[in-house]
């Protein structure tokens, strides 16, 4: 007959064992929810697995850089549609102004999501004002610091139309040259994505 166990051993091995199932359960459960974080954190700084296609119609700004920065001082919570001028709000810019409108307008029932707004260097003729106030009634307009848009955007003297988020970062950027169809898909698809604004 073999040695006796001893009942002792036995009770003081079982909390042990489930002492090492519970910290390898917790350990599990926190991989789980910090895993994709740092999974993502690594992608963004080391930029891998990063498609290099993009969905998007405009140039990403994907650097942190925000309105502030650009040199628009607005304290705007929601998405916003913003069209600069670094210099006088011509032909470009007036239709940069007016497709920000329709974009607002074509967004339908996420249409409250969403503002247009002008930043200007230089002072509106009275004409486009007295059209402005007649027509886009709820255009926010802000002065441009034309020194800080020089450093954000360098070399970029045309009037562009910039997607900015409720937190005031730089989005999307696009041209005079946009397809507003276009447009219009890429700022669907960024309220569909978002939960904020």
């Amino acid at each position: 007959m073999g040695p006796a166990m001893n009942p002792l051993s036995m009770s003081e091995t079982r909390p042990l064992q489930s002492r090492r199932k519970g910290r390898l359960q917790l350990i599990l459960v926190a991989l789980i929810a910090v895993g994709p974080m740092i999974l993502a954190t690594g992608m963004y700084k080391l930029q891998f697995w990063v498609p290099d296609s993009r969905s998007f119609h405009g140039e990403m700004i994907g650097n942190g850089q925000s309105r502030t920065e650009l040199g628009v001082l607005a304290d705007e919570k929601r998405w916003q549609l913003l069209v600069s001028a670094p210099q006088g709000c011509e032909a470009d810019c007036q239709h940069l102004v007016y497709l920000a409108r329709q974009l607002n307008i074509g967004l339908g029932q996420d249409s409250a999501r969403a503002s247009h707004g002008l930043a200007v260097a230089q002072p509106l003729d009275a004409e486009y004002t007295g059209k402005l106030t007649r027509e886009y009634p709820n255009l926010q307009r802000y002065p441009l610091d034309v020194s800080l848009y020089r450093k954000a955007a360098p070399g970029v003297e045309t009037p562009q139309l910039w997607i900015v988020d409720p937190h005031g970062n730089l989005v999307l950027r696009y041209d005079a040259k946009v397809n507003g169809k276009d447009l219009l898909n890429d700022l669907r698809q960024l309220l569909k994505l978002s939960n904020i604004g």
